[in-house]
């Protein structure tokens, strides 16, 4: 079978897809994968066939992008709604148009992140199945709250609608740019309800979070997706320094930008107080030069290598860092920014592997400090690498490629 894979975003919301790509490749399938630009090295490392979406994903969350107030300040869902939406708006008609014409032979569209209505929008013309992709768990269910809400404990019915509260807003915030992106590329007539029942397969590991009893077969806990299979060496300078002492804290942010970096890195500094330490700059704009002795500056490093040759790691929560710290078995500490993050956070620390979070614009050395002393404990390390081992045994690729084809058997 012939399969269109349409994300945007960060590399985070893309590499867990790749291994998916990855998986459906090895199963027999044809995959195309479309996502931005900045994301794409790992899809042509693995070999699969790839397309840049329009838009520029390291701008948008830059100094002047559309993320950039809301990874300063932290903001609500609302806030989130109209940020992403403002991306679509730039974009949605050419994701459109490039999606259209490069997917005319698929069999179907599987599709994610905000990108989705696109992907939904493109299988309804081509008359196509479409299936979703998640990083995190949207599905409405009154196990949890919406993971774009606060962590708060509520009653199952709030829990909810707060599924549907949010899933609203997000459809009223891109509904606009997509009708008229429907119109004036495919010649479809505007949708006033959004799209609702299409199977939604998540990758995320059921050891952080369990299928809820109240979701229908349609939607279904797979486990993490993971590229593993990365030829990789390290440089000579990373491979001398993890060699020459106890295993170092690894401190990194991914795409986040846009913070107080000087106070922040003073924070961090402090906190670390002369441990061997490694730090990723990625997109946060930090000057590395500032940094003392004890810490080594690395380049982009695949996590799946690096973690497992580290103490803890230090991170914003996505998704992807989340479960990839878990799956090496070491403790994390979660300094969450926006949208699911503090989700992931909260997840994590319920799981005893990491501490309670702190918003990045709460941080400081003391309570850095403090997050730091808790994952050092025997007891979080222990809990760390028991969840570790256990996450290993999960494959979630293979998992979710089944119900991908057992979808597509009983739609023909």
């Amino acid at each position: 079978m012939r399969f269109t894979v349409v994300t945007y975003g960060t590399e985070g919301d893309s590499r867990p897809l790749v291994g998916l790509c990855r998986g459906l490749l090895n199963a027999g399938h044809e995959v195309q994968f479309f996502a931005d630009r900045s994301t794409l090295a790992v899809a042509q490392a693995q070999g699969i066939s790839f397309h840049a979406l329009s838009g520029d994903m390291k701008a948008t969350v830059g100094p002047e992008g559309a993320l950039s107030k809301l990874m300063r300040k932290g903001g609500d869902v609302t806030q989130l709604a109209k940020a992403v939406a403002l991306i679509a708006d730039e974009n949605t008609v050419e994701w459109m148009r490039e999606i259209t014409t490069q997917a005319q032979s698929s069999d179907a569209i599987l599709f994610s992140g905000i990108a989705s209505y696109v992907g939904l929008s493109v299988a309804e013309y081509l008359r196509i199945p479409a299936i979703g992709l998640g990083l995190w768990p949207m599905s409405p269910t009154r196990a949890f709250p919406s993971p774009l809400l606060p962590p708060w404990q509520m009653p199952g019915w709030l829990n909810l609608l707060s599924h549907h509260a949010v899933n609203a807003l997000m459809w009223w915030s891109f509904r606009k740019r997509i009708n008229e992106a429907r119109r004036e590329v495919c010649g479809q007539m505007s949708r006033q309800q959004m799209w609702r029942d299409y199977p939604v397969l998540y990758g995320v590991s059921r050891y952080l979070i369990q299928q809820p009893a109240d979701w229908p077969e349609m939607w279904k806990i797979c486990g993490a997706w993971f590229v593993d299979s990365e030829a990789w060496e390290p440089p000579a300078t990373l491979a001398e320094f993890l060699d020459a002492g106890e295993p170092p804290i690894y401190v990194g942010f991914g795409s986040m930008a846009g913070f107080n970096q000087k106070k922040f890195l003073a924070a961090i500094i402090e906190a670390v107080a002369g441990r061997r330490a490694l730090f990723y700059p990625g997109w946060s704009g930090i000057n590395p030069v500032e940094l003392p002795g004890n810490f080594h500056v690395v380049g982009d490093t695949p996590h799946h290598w690096l973690f497992p040759r580290t103490s803890m790691v230090i991170h914003h929560g996505g998704a992807g860092t989340s479960h990839t710290a878990s799956r090496a078995g070491v403790p994390s500490v979660v300094i969450p920014f926006a949208g699911d993050q503090f989700f992931w956070a909260d997840k994590l620390a319920s799981a005893g592997i990491a501490p309670k979070y702190a918003h990045h614009t709460k941080i400081n050395a003391r309570k850095l400090s403090s997050m730091i002393d808790f994952a050092a404990k025997p007891e979080v390390v222990g809990r760390a690498k028991a969840l570790g081992v256990a996450m290993a045994q999960e494959d979630g690729v293979a998992c979710a490629v089944h119900y991908i084809e057992k979808h597509m058997t009983e739609m023909f």
